[in-house]
């Protein structure tokens, strides 16, 4: 399993693209921290960037890497390894260098210019975010066998986490707006690991109070030691379910 690990993160971190990832979010990092005077502003600038960035890449990336590596996980399937151990090789892999990438692009120049506990937890964010959709890529690529509709696939999960969802909420939040339902809406927070990780962000930065009542309540649940394990907790789900459905999968296709 460790000469699969050390291949495809070898193979990975001399990609092209993912140099280029790298490099463009430490252009980015380095410009909004080193030239915005208010590091909170610089914080939410380099947030929006992070949520919206770093998802697409790992998701779309980590997509065409399975489907290119076709041939390559063919040959290991013949040999006399576990389907499991080459899957979770290959994921191990992924995450690993993609996690590389992010913190070597975003989380350096935030240790660097803001070493404060929100900064801490936008780093954490970033590398859990970026774990999650690679198993979420991984599931979709063994879902189906046509590269364009696997890709096509990742990138509409993509767009529904980071865009449909919120216009799916606000939705139901204007249809049932007679209803309390800010203490449900801590519950269907969990149902995107986007709107979790920005949740506990902007926690960090104290500024709940620009979210009204929902932000109190948000700030009762989610600003306690006890609601930012829970809320961790349910991001490692978001990785083990999606990695968990994409091994029985894998174990069971015909290659």
């Amino acid at each position: 399993m460790k000469k699969i690990v050390k291949y495809v993160l070898a193979d990975i971190l001399r990609n092209k693209i993912v140099l280029a990832y790298t490099a463009f979010l430490l252009a980015i990092s380095f410009s909004v921290l080193a030239l915005e005077d208010n590091s909170t502003k610089g914080l939410l600038s380099l947030l929006n960037i992070i949520l919206i960035i770093v998802p697409l890449v790992s998701i779309v990336f980590a997509t065409i890497y399975i489907y290119n590596s076709a041939e390559f996980i063919e040959l290991l399937v013949s040999q006399p390894l576990k389907r499991k151990t080459i899957w979770l090789s290959l994921f191990s892999g992924l995450a690993g260098a993609m996690s590389l990438a992010f913190f070597v692009g975003a989380g350096i120049p935030i240790l660097l210019y803001e070493a404060t506990p929100t900064g801490f937890m936008m780093i954490a964010i970033g590398l859990i975010l970026s774990v999650i959709f690679v198993a979420i890529a991984m599931l979709a690529t063994v879902k189906t066998r046509d590269k364009a509709k696997g890709i096509g696939i990742a990138i509409l999960l993509w767009l529904y986490f980071s865009l449909l969802f919120d216009g799916l909420v606000l939705f139901l939040l204007f249809q049932f707006a007679d209803y309390p339902l800010e203490k449900i809406m801590v519950g269907v927070s969990a149902l995107n690991p986007i709107d979790l990780g920005r949740i506990l962000i902007l926690l960090k930065m104290d500024v709940s109070a620009l979210m009204g009542y929902t932000g109190a309540v948000f700030k009762n649940f989610f600003g306690t030691q006890m609601g930012v394990l829970i809320s961790f907790a349910v991001l490692v789900m978001w990785v083990a379910l999606p990695l968990w459905l994409s091994v029985r999968k894998f174990k069971r296709k015909d290659l």
